[in-house]
């Protein structure tokens, strides 16, 4: 996909600060956001809000063909069994060729007239938009990873556990990058960033020079 405008993806695994830097991103530089994992985790809410199973492909397909970001007003899309749906219904084929024209789409044309675009996911880079301007792809360790999601979970459930997180987000992580269709992984030239001993600040200062050095050096070649 070629486009004029300037195309930030960002890519990693479950709790690895991809979307809280990528929100940051968006800000910083005036440019629209998508988060594309918020795209599979509604067609997997929409499939359990339905009583559809998520392993069904024809009916996750429909529901992917019909999709709308309206659909998510007043949805709860973070809890931990939208978050299986999501990740059972992404390794579909089907799900993720109806959805990938919207997030081009997105990225070719930016909303409110901006100039650019970040997109954060598992395949953004390598599959939604290999001709992306910046490609980040941000991870950390799966043990910081699980730590942080649980920490965010449990201000809504206390009952969940640590334990159940982690081995929620290795059996995630296991999917995501084990899949035939587009699974999880760093393009070739995309900036790997750690964040497990960094804090937000100090993981944006990174992802910040990478940024711009990238766009520096397209500027000079262009």
């Amino acid at each position: 996909m070629k486009t004029e405008n300037i195309v930030i993806a960002v890519d990693g695994p479950a709790a690895s600060g991809k979307g809280t830097l990528s929100r940051r991103v968006a800000s910083f530089y005036g440019l629209a956001y998508l988060d594309t994992g918020s795209l599979y985790r509604g067609v997997g809410w929409i499939m359990l809000s339905r009583g559809l199973s998520p392993r069904d492909v024809e009916d996750a397909e429909a529901a992917a063909q019909a999709f709308t970001l309206d659909q998510l007003d007043g949805a709860d899309i973070r809890t931990p069994d939208v978050g299986r749906a999501a990740s059972v219904v992404a390794a579909m084929p089907e799900v993720r060729d109806a959805l990938l024209a919207f997030q081009r789409d997105f990225a070719a044309h930016p909303p409110s007239g901006l100039n650019g675009t970040v997109l954060d996911g598992r395949d953004i880079g390598t599959v939604v938009c290999p001709d992306a301007t910046v490609k980040l792809f941000i991870d950390a360790a799966v043990d910081v990873r699980a730590r942080r999601r649980w920490a965010e979970l449990t201000q809504r459930d206390s009952s969940i556990s640590f334990e159940q997180v982690l081995e929620d987000i290795k059996r995630r992580d296991q999917r995501d990058s084990s899949r035939e269709a587009a699974p999880m992984k760093a393009a070739q030239d995309a900036h790997l960033i750690d964040t497990s001993e960094l804090d937000i600040d100090a993981a944006f200062t990174v992802v910040r020079r990478a940024i711009d050095k990238t766009l520096m050096k397209s500027a000079m070649e262009g």
